[in-house]
């Protein structure tokens, strides 16, 4: 009979560690990211406007947890969006979701990953059409985990397309973010939409040979603004690649690929300085960083004063200011940005 319990024991233990929530369970990165980008669950926002947003998310929270843990929202590039789940397959972002990486949130160790998903499929990038709906998507996966996200702690980064559409949503709702990281990002924003940013820690990350999104007449003049502005400069950072590699030291295909450092939290895979990258904070000095303090310390390090109020239709901009905004959505768009930051050097425009 007192096998027969330990037996049924056992069974009950395996079936209930099989029920635990995916979300819950940070994994180590012995085993490769292929398994932690699977803790990454489905979600869906509601219709706002005329779209929802859905997005993949991983939860840090664990049975009985009270725990407030921050939330990233995290912006895929221009390709990987086309299916449900690429935004995720296709990208390194997981990585965040390591115990180790984890264990870099602090002060509670852990942190909610959100990473949503344009309507590529529909031709819809992100864009304008997306800035409410996405809101909308980050309210209600508050609203379902209010318990447990620290409404002080939200921060928003993404590449390319998702660098553009990082610097909208922080333009459209400042308030509700404690810090962004645009990384290589297809959209100059005007000095009046800086403005609106000015109270707001950023992490600009970009390769000096991007093909794309120039670096020497787009992303560069625009840190040079954004430090003119800033009522924060000291916090403010600008990573710069010279050769973008991945965290071994191998050559990525593209030099747009600037992500992989942030993938990576701005270290190699030795834990040491991140391959042919230097970063300066918005008074020009140096920062040198020290392992294991990159980029998720330094989002841990701030925090906002938002009360947790859900946002109203599209924030700061409008769908008129498409007119008087550099826009970037498709290689048309790239060179448009490329353009009309040439014409600014001229003195033409």
């Amino acid at each position: 009979m007192k096998n027969i319990k330990r037996a049924i024991a056992f069974i009950l233990a395996i079936v209930l560690i099989a029920a635990y929530p995916a979300g819950a369970c940070a994994l180590s990165l012995e085993g490769g990211i292929e398994p932690i980008k699977e803790q990454f669950v489905f979600g869906e926002g509601p219709v706002a406007g005329e779209y929802s947003v859905d997005y993949r998310y991983f939860s840090p929270v664990g049975k009985n947890d009270t725990k407030k843990y921050p939330l990233v929202v995290w912006l895929h590039g221009m390709g990987d969006g086309a299916e449900e789940g690429t935004q995720v397959k296709k990208s390194n972002i997981a990585y965040w979701a390591s115990d180790e990486f984890q264990s870099r949130f602090e002060p509670v160790g852990g942190a909610f990953i959100l990473a949503a998903r344009s309507r590529e499929e529909d031709n819809i990038f992100w864009s304008h059409e997306l800035i409410e709906p996405l809101r909308a998507a980050i309210d209600d996966f508050i609203a379902k985990n209010k318990a447990n996200i620290d409404l002080s702690r939200i921060y928003i980064g993404g590449y390319s397309m998702g660098g553009k559409m990082t610097y909208k949503m922080a333009v459209a709702y400042p308030e509700l973010f404690a810090a962004a990281f645009p990384i290589c990002p297809a959209w100059s924003p005007s000095d009046e939409k800086l403005e609106l940013i000015a109270d707001m820690p950023i992490w600009l990350v970009s390769s000096t040979r991007d093909p794309l999104v120039n670096y020497h007449l787009a992303v560069s003049p625009t840190w040079e603004r954004l430090c003119g502005i800033s009522n924060v400069p000291e916090k403010c950072r600008f990573s710069t690649l010279t050769k973008v590699c991945y965290e071994d030291g191998t050559k990525t295909s593209s030099s747009h690929h600037a992500w992989f450092a942030v993938n990576h939290d701005m270290f190699s895979a030795e834990n040491g300085d991140y391959p042919y990258m230097t970063t300066v904070n918005g008074l020009g000095e140096e920062v040198k960083l020290e392992y294991p303090n990159g980029m998720i310390s330094w989002l841990s390090s701030h925090t906002s004063d938002y009360d947790g109020a859900k946002g109203v239709g599209m924030g700061n901009v409008s769908l008129d200011d498409s007119t008087n905004l550099i826009e970037c959505d498709g290689i048309f768009g790239f060179f448009e940005l490329l353009f009309n930051a040439l014409l600014k050097v001229m003195k033409i425009k």
